[in-house]
């Protein structure tokens, strides 16, 4: 970028949204624009779409073609299954072309893909089966123990695809209907796509609240058009040059962030094959050195990455340009703020500068930097991305002035007047709280957050008890829930306690039953019969719901702060782990 250019950044984000105006053809599908389109081009068998990671080995490459062909199997596969336009597939698959897979194949026939944690015990996955009313799973092997366990009480699913299933005992891989790969040897390579709407659903993830069960957020296939612009910006253009269409550059895309989240999904995967670029996928735990060397190895020149990881890998490797040999060119990050040593690290040793973005799965992707067009400040939210209206509201629904706390909220329609693509559907069977979702054509975020002169937001809290720790979203509800059901527990309420490395650890305040008071009065040592407990409901809860839900922390209590109604008081003990962090 010239200097001029540099010098007038202010006025080109101004230009930028009175330039920008949405199309979205009224018939639009997400497995089309992703991978059917490039299939079809000349260059298809040699155009990749995705790498594999394989430590130590070399990478597995995948091309368009390969991932059609596939595709068309395995829509031939759920078509003779009886799958139909909306109904719902379910997947609980890891980092892999079989996943992206499943995904081109589900939405090509205007079925809804959801998408399943791996990490998710079978309480979680239960309620999720159930409530969806899912017809099929798509299983990769580790998790298929869960799924079969969460089976027995989900009469509407019918089938189960299990994947990777070599060496399994004949007894683990019989709670499998069908196996994937002799299920697609014997299925045509050819399909044709439905040609759906852009308003129909095409992916249905749920979303924790602090209350009660989790919310299924219906994603349109309209979604992925009005995330592009996010995408974009957050990754500095993507190898494209937005001053000279001529010009773009080798771009091949890594994140560690989960498929089955809108993380991992509408901003790295989709995105990605959208472009027609390859990314990276590497089914493995997450560690600094292997995320360098899965950065070096795949020349990788564009990611996203939590700051979380960030934090890891700058504690690990403080010089990793003297180690390897990075080619990154843009890096995106969420779900918490990455701090001053983070962002100065990012600029000074990886050699860009790290953009911030905001977003939820309802409406993802509708605030952020952009360094390579507006100036990126640390620790900021950024600012409205083209074609969203955001701004920070009052309870009223008014645009609070500038240096005012207020919640952010985009508005339906962008500030030509357009409606705005990136919205949800709604929340599934749910209209209550997809209307309260709503005040007027304001969609709140339920994130609270502080507008600058210049309009860049900064973030400062929950407008509710949602919080993030270690980067994953956690919803309090569902983990009290998971303890009530424990004989020991008469009550519980979660909060985060802060962590300087984390961000928050999720600590349980419990009651005991009257049962287990009395055993807790009568031991010969309290404080051991309290540690043995803790340890007792901490695995409960890994058992039962993902890893990173279960409380850090247990604090056995004689009462929770409760309000006049009856309704837990978790702001109290918010508070009161805060005041204990500073003191």
């Amino acid at each position: 970028m010239s200097d001029s250019r540099q010098d007038d950044q202010t006025d080109l984000y101004a230009s930028l949204h009175a330039q920008f105006g949405w199309q979205v053809d009224r018939h639009f599908n997400m497995a089309q624009l992703c991978c059917g389109r490039w299939a079809a081009a000349p260059d298809a068998a040699r155009r990749v779409a995705l790498r594999e990671h394989r430590p130590g080995q070399r990478p597995r490459l995948y091309t368009f073609a390969q991932l059609q062909q596939a595709a068309n199997r395995l829509s031939q596969v759920l078509k003779g299954l009886g799958v139909q336009p909306g109904d719902r597939v379910a997947m609980v698959m890891p980092q892999r072309f079989e996943t992206a897979v499943a995904y081109i194949a589900v939405l090509q026939m205007g079925a809804v893909a959801m998408p399943l944690s791996m990490l998710f015990g079978p309480e979680a996955l239960s309620f999720r089966l159930q409530d969806s009313d899912a017809r099929v799973v798509i299983c990769e092997a580790p998790a298929l123990p869960a799924v079969t366990a969460a089976r027995a009480d989900c009469p509407g699913l019918q089938t189960v695809i299990g994947l990777g299933l070599e060496g399994l005992p004949n007894e683990g891989a019989s709670a499998c209907d069908l196996r994937w790969d002799p299920a697609l040897a014997g299925a045509q390579p050819r399909f044709k796509p439905l040609r759906t709407l852009a308003e129909v659903p095409a992916v249905l993830i749920y979303t924790s609240g602090t209350t009660g069960n989790p919310k299924g957020a219906l994603i349109p296939h309209r979604a992925l058009i009005g995330n592009l612009t996010g995408f974009v910006c957050s990754q500095n253009w993507f190898g494209f040059d937005p001053f000279d269409a001529r010009k773009t550059s080798q771009a091949v895309f890594w994140s560690p962030a989960d498929w089955a989240w809108t993380g991992g999904l509408m901003d790295a995967l989709l995105p990605s094959l959208y472009f027609g670029r390859p990314i990276v996928a590497f089914n493995g735990r997450f560690g600094p050195e292997v995320a360098f060397e899965i950065l070096a190895e795949h020349r990788v020149t564009h990611s996203f990455l939590f700051p979380t990881a960030l934090k890891a890998m700058m504690k690990a490797v403080p010089h990793p340009r003297s180690h390897y040999r990075l080619q990154l060119q843009a890096l995106m990050s969420a779900g918490e703020a990455v701090g001053d040593a983070v962002f100065a690290y990012c600029e000074q040793e990886l050699g860009v500068t790290v953009n911030e973005m905001f977003g939820q799965t309802e409406i993802n992707y509708v605030v952020g930097n952009c360094a390579r067009l507006w100036p990126a400040r640390a620790n900021s939210m950024g600012k409205g991305y083209p074609g969203h209206r955001v701004a920070v509201i009052d309870e009223h629904g008014h645009e609070c002035p500038a240096g005012t706390p207020g919640e952010v909220a985009v508005h339906l329609f962008d500030v030509h007047g357009h409606p705005d693509p990136v919205f949800f559907l709604g929340y599934w069977r749910n209209e209550a709280a997809t209307q309260a979702k709503y005040t007027g054509d304001w969609c709140r975020t339920g994130d609270m957050a502080v507008a600058d002169a210049e309009g860049y937001l900064w973030y400062q809290g929950r407008t509710d008890d949602m919080f993030k720790a270690a980067g994953y979203r956690i919803g309090p509800g569902e983990i009290e829930n998971c303890l009530v059901k424990h004989p020991a527990v008469a009550n519980a309420a979660v909060v985060p306690k802060p962590d300087k490395d984390r961000g928050a650890l999720v600590k349980a305040y419990v009651v005991l039953s009257p049962d287990y008071q009395s055993q807790r009065s009568q031991a010969p040592d309290p404080a051991a019969f309290e540690a043995a407990l803790q340890s007792a409901l901490q695995q409960h809860v890994k058992g039962l719901l993902a890893p990173y839900e279960y409380p850090k922390e247990i604090e056995f209590i004689e009462a929770l702060p409760m309000t006049t109604t009856g309704k837990v008081q978790r702001r109290v003990l918010r508070l009161q782990e805060e005041a204990r962090a500073q003191g």
